[in-house]
């Protein structure tokens, strides 16, 4: 399966939804759109070998390896080009003042492995396009995988007369031309070799097996491997023109631990754009493994309100909560706890968030946002500081401001705000050091649920993990909640040394003061 937006997702609900198979083949790309959220027409027509979308699911027995053919026709997006341009400049002819287009193009393949047996094998592959117009103040949004005959005449004229019709907002607009990228650097984002159908079989198959063998474990919850490419074209009537490659890999496991209403689960992935930066099969299965029967026979603690830590692949979570509400839509809407705080002390004089859309084989790396606008890294906290909104052009121009370039967007969709690859910078103590001196406290490995008001900066989340004891960790804990309020959490927010660039959001195990644990 095929992600569905420009990168705009967040790692929290990549926690959410680790056990969903669907999601983890959509880990492979990041360059799709969403057509269950259309803005304005959708043209669904038979799929066509050049332009359509097609979708295979195969039984492993007859699952094959993508073709060195169709890897070229891959790498090759002289077509996506040519298409996007003519949709820009039909749109022009029927009448709009302004237009872009995006074309997207993926191919991707997975399989899912269950006590030694392939159980899925599935592979998927896809164009779709869509047309950005604007009339005056007025814009209209279609989207089509069709572009056959007079398709592209037709998808202008309707988008053009469909924005005719549409409410005047005076905030729309393509990107200032003067803001727009000529640099293309080179973010190593593509990794040329596809591997076979018999090659993830063999990464799950390796994973479940190292997860089996770990004692304790008492059956394996499913394992499995994913490999993509897909390439994205952005064309606008003011003469941007760009495009890039992404590919993307990954391998997961879920193991179990306990028998029948005392089972534990738990789990481990590691995505990459190359394969050769992916963990190993054996580490994902032996930890996921690990993990699972660390939890088992776990105890109920009692309300109170302590220290709390957070695993590193939970804290970003914490990250991904500040950027929320600092995205330029929620500050426009004035639906933000944090409407107010642009250039405040939210966090320590050490803290420091980052976000890199240049970073060298990222998860969200791209060089230009989905306006064309440069990009370029930021630090949205600075020695504790909140320096900056999130902001696309629409969002810029309603707030006052100029777009940080952070627009992202589907062909289905207009853009909108939205991170890169963020992370927290580390700070100088181990986790065990920041652990020595918690008398009672909590170690949250696990977080369930998503209530975070963005509006207030309440915080209340229902958690796993373990309890701390005399600066050690002990048993583990399930079925409690911790509350706080955001703004509490970020002051006294402390950070490890153990930061690893794993994730679309990284942070590294952080230490709480004073969550409030509600138990037994």
């Amino acid at each position: 399966m095929i992600d569905k937006t420009l990168a705009c997702m967040i790692d929290e609900t990549l926690l959410d939804c680790r056990n969903s198979y669907v999601f983890r083949l959509a880990q492979m790309l990041e360059v799709r759109a969403n057509r269950a959220h259309l803005v304005g027409l959708l043209i669904c027509a038979r799929p066509l070998s050049k332009s359509g979308i097609l979708f295979v699911n195969s039984s492993p027995s007859i699952a094959s390896p993508l073709p060195k053919a169709a890897h070229a026709d891959l790498f090759d997006q002289t077509a996506l080009s040519t298409l996007a341009q003519r949709l820009v400049e039909a749109a022009k002819r029927a009448g709009a003042d302004a237009a872009d287009a995006v074309a997207v193009r993926g191919v991707s393949q997975g399989v899912e492995v269950r006590d030694g047996r392939v159980e899925e094998s599935e592979r998927s592959e896809g164009d779709d396009v869509g047309l950005r117009v604007l009339v005056g103040r007025r814009q209209a949004v279609v989207s089509t995988n069709d572009v056959s005959g007079d398709g592209v005449a037709r998808l202008a004229e309707r988008a053009v007369a469909m924005a005719r019709v549409a409410p005047d907002d005076k905030y729309v607009g393509l990107a200032d031309p003067s803001l727009l990228t000529h640099e293309f650097p080179d973010l190593d984002l593509l990794d040329p070799e596809v591997p076979s159908v018999s090659e993830l079989e063999r990464r799950a198959q390796e994973a479940e097996a190292a997860a089996l063998a770990v004692k304790g474990v008492s059956k394996s919850g499913g394992a499995s491997a994913s490999a993509g490419i897909g390439g994205m074209v952005l064309v606008t009537s003011t003469g941007f023109h760009g495009s890039y490659l992404r590919s993307s890999q990954g391998i997961s496991m879920t193991a179990i631990s306990g028998e029948g209403t005392g089972m534990e689960r738990d789990y481990d992935y590691t995505s990459a754009p190359h394969a050769s930066d992916l963990e190993s099969p054996e580490r994902v299965g032996r930890i996921a493994a690990e993990r699972a029967v660390a939890r088992a026979n776990p105890h109920k603690a009692e309300t109170c309100k302590v220290p709390v830590m957070f695993d590193p692949r939970v804290s970003g979570s914490l990250v991904g909560h500040l950027v929320g509400a600092i995205n330029g839509a929620s500050i426009a809407r004035k639906t933000s706890f944090l409407k107010d705080r642009l250039g405040a002390q939210l966090f320590a004089k050490n803290i420091r968030i980052i976000d890199d859309p240049l970073r060298r084989r990222g998860l969200r790396s791209q060089s230009f946002d989905a306006e064309g606008v440069k990009v370029k890294k930021l630090a949205i906290i600075d020695e504790g500081v909140l320096t900056s909104w999130l902001l696309d052009s629409a969002t810029a121009r309603e707030l006052g401001l100029t777009t940080t370039g952070h627009a992202h967007r589907g062909v289905s969709s207009s853009p909108s705000p939205g991170p890169y690859n963020l992370h927290l910078e580390a700070g100088e103590a181990t986790p065990t050091e920041l652990m020595s001196d918690i008398k009672q406290g909590f170690y949250v490995t696990d977080l369930i649920g998503s209530g975070v008001n963005g509006v207030t900066g309440d915080y209340s989340r229902g958690a796993s993990g373990f309890w701390i004891e005399n600066g050690k960790i002990t048993y583990p804990v399930s079925e409690v909640t911790i509350a706080g309020h955001l703004l509490e959490i970020f002051k006294s927010l402390v950070p490890a040394n153990d930061l690893e660039f794993r994730y679309g959001v990284n942070a590294p195990t952080v230490r709480i003061e004073g969550l409030t644990l509600g138990g037994r």
